[in-house]
């Protein structure tokens, strides 16, 4: 609801008002009843068919591939622009004995691309280890990507590399390549972020990016580590072609379990990208097999319940405990945990990630507290993107604060700190469906390109550099930018939901049918279900006493309830025993020494009036 006088002059919200507009709303997902009759027939379950109606609108194509994942859906990799011309240049390196740089991204898909780069080259091709260079940027002193420091760092190995092969960068850093080239070191792009609007880097061996415009690959939508994998898979066939190598040289498909951590980890689609979904879901039987010792560290720190891993525990327990190392410190050691090849070297650099992740959620509670009282003034103003610059902010949790205010607040958002470089600012973004932030970004450099030297990203997540005395500049073109794509759409928390559950569907028996529909992540979200319940107890839990545990009764169904992070620190519930509450809630497999029973996981509540 826009917050103006009589006048039309932009106004501060009521608090009431405000408060009103800030209340999450439970809403149905809108069905595509064609779809759903389409699924129904291909043989889903009513309510099988009914999730995936919720979320794959106006599928076009053949619902098998997403139905039922598998390799047998991938395209080929020569149909990736540059991929043989990369691949080849690789075999080369490969034959000849040079010395060949890695280079790759500090996050959760950057490092499994390098695994899967780096044991390729190794296990499979032979490179020895002394011709093998580990590159990976620090995110606060070097910066994303190919960076000047990461650079310098490269041409002052000895021998420097003759080859460099990036993944998850490099498709914007023509003058950082074009220094590489000037030394005399060919680079091989692998990436899948969009490129600027000049295309690839001119300087650059080849680029090989599903979002090329010359691209005849079918899925733009692939993680870097991907690319990567296609990329050596293709590799593979080249030196096989050539004779290098022979036939029984096993293929890359053990690496799909790296594969499956960075494509959930990096929070691409997993709607209606059939490459995604099958990599994933291989990938997962590929992990529960627990064959490497960085599965087995993580299994037996989770508990013995925690297997078999889903793609829910890669994004919420794997994946932030390898992002945390890039975000406090030096990204090797979560390189180091991927690679061990034993448990023990495992379990300790997992410790290390540990006690990172505990460091970068205690920074996070404090960044995003004061983040929220900064957006407050801007909610107020009935803005469409929250713009908060944090002065004594940590940079590597700013994408983290960025997505808890998009939760809190049903808009985008962009959370910025200095920069290293004096009188700069750095910021990391993160959107709403209805928003394509980088393409938002893309119209800022048009309308006020000194206010947005650097910037990059995709639909969901962009990061940024902006100039300190540009900042105003920056700030009214983003508006403008967001506010022409919304279109003045309301704004508002918003939680969607598969609608309701009849008592006897709150079983086992359900969630083995929803199961068998996975896996879920981005663009196609775990179900999530509305229903009324009556209270029969409710208790406190958790060191802090922060969150709910509650037992929920539905006709003649009862059932154990948890709702984390329900209270602030000595708060106490708004509802108690033998009220009855509106939920949001998904279904959840409670393992306990070897037993399994249902548990409600609550994602909203509040009582009825």
């Amino acid at each position: 609801m826009p917050f103006s006088d009589t006048a039309g002059r932009t106004t501060s919200a009521p608090v009431d008002e405000l408060t009103d507009a800030l209340r999450p709303r439970l809403e149905p997902r809108l069905r595509d009843a064609e779809l759903e009759a389409r699924a129904l027939a291909e043989g889903l379950t009513p309510l099988q068919a009914r999730v995936f109606a919720g979320r794959l609108a106006n599928t076009q194509g053949p619902l098998e591939p997403l139905i039922s994942p598998g390799l047998r859906h991938l395209a080929h990799p020569e149909r990736l622009k540059d991929a043989r011309r990369a691949a080849e240049r690789i075999a080369k390196a490969v034959i000849d004995g040079e010395s060949i740089g890695i280079l790759t991204d500090y996050d959760v898909d950057g490092i499994t691309s390098h695994v899967v780069i780096r044991r390729t080259l190794g296990e499979l091709f032979g490179v020895p280890e002394c011709r093998l260079h580990s590159l990976i940027g620090h995110r606060i002193n070097d910066g994303y990507g190919i960076s000047l420091p990461l650079v310098e760092r490269t041409l002052a190995l000895s021998p420097a590399p003759s080859l460099v092969i990036t993944a998850d960068c490099g498709s914007s850093d023509e003058p950082r390549i074009a220094r590489l080239k000037g030394a005399g070191i060919d680079v091989v792009v692998t990436d899948h972020h969009a490129l600027p609007l000049e295309g690839p880097p001119a300087s650059a061996y080849a680029t090989v990016n599903p979002t090329r415009d010359d691209c005849d690959y079918p899925d733009p939508t692939i993680a870097g580590c991907m690319v990567a994998w296609l990329t050596m898979s293709l590799t593979r066939s080249v030196l096989i072609e050539w004779g290098v190598i022979g036939q029984e040289t096993p293929k890359l498909s053990p690496w799909l379990s790296y594969v499956a951590l960075g494509t959930v980890a990096d929070c691409v689609s997993l709607g209606a990208s059939a490459a995604n979904r099958a990599v994933v879901s291989q990938g997962l039987k590929l992990i529960n097999r627990m064959d490497e010792a960085c599965w087995r560290a993580m299994a037996e720190r989770l508990g013995a319940d925690s297997v078999p891993f889903s793609a829910e525990t890669l994004g919420f327990q794997m994946g932030p405990r390898i992002n945390a190392r890039s975000r406090l410190d030096d990204p090797y050691a979560a390189l180091h945990y991927m690679l061990a090849s034993n448990d023990a070297t495992a379990s300790r650099h997992l410790t290390t990630l540990d006690e990172d992740n505990q460091s970068r959620k205690a920074i996070e509670a404090d960044m995003a507290e004061q983040a929220k009282a900064l957006a407050l003034p801007q909610l107020a103003e009935n803005v469409a993107v929250l713009i908060i610059v944090l002065e004594d902010g940590h940079p590597g949790v700013q994408g983290i604060v960025a997505s808890r205010l998009v939760q809190a607040y049903g808009r985008p958002a962009l959370v910025m700190t200095p920069a290293t470089t004096p009188d700069m600012l750095t910021g990391s973004g993160r959107s709403i469906e209805a928003l394509h932030l980088r393409d938002a970004l893309q119209r800022v450099y048009e309308l006020a390109p000194y206010s947005l030297p650097r910037f990059g990203g995709h639909r969901g997540a962009a990061g940024v550099g902006v100039p300190r005395d540009q900042l105003s500049a920056f700030c009214t073109a983003l508006r403008q930018a967001v506010d022409e794509q919304l279109g003045g759409l309301a704004l508002y928390p918003r939680i969607l939901t598969d609608g309701e559950l009849s008592p006897s569907q709150l079983s086992l028996l359900t969630l083995d049918e929803l199961d068998a529909l996975g896996p879920y992540g981005r663009e196609f979200d775990a179900p999530l279900f509305q229903g009324e319940f009556l209270v029969e107890s409710l208790r406190p839990v958790g060191a802090d006493g922060t969150h709910l545990m509650m037992t929920l009764s539905s006709g003649s169904a009862s059932i154990r309830s948890i709702w984390f992070r329900a209270l602030s620190p000595g708060e106490l519930p708004a509802f108690a025993i033998g009220d009855t509450l509106r939920c949001a809630y998904r279904l959840n497999r409670n393992r306990f020494r070897g037993r399994e029973s249902l548990q409600l996981m609550i994602e909203h509540a509040e009582p009825l009036s």
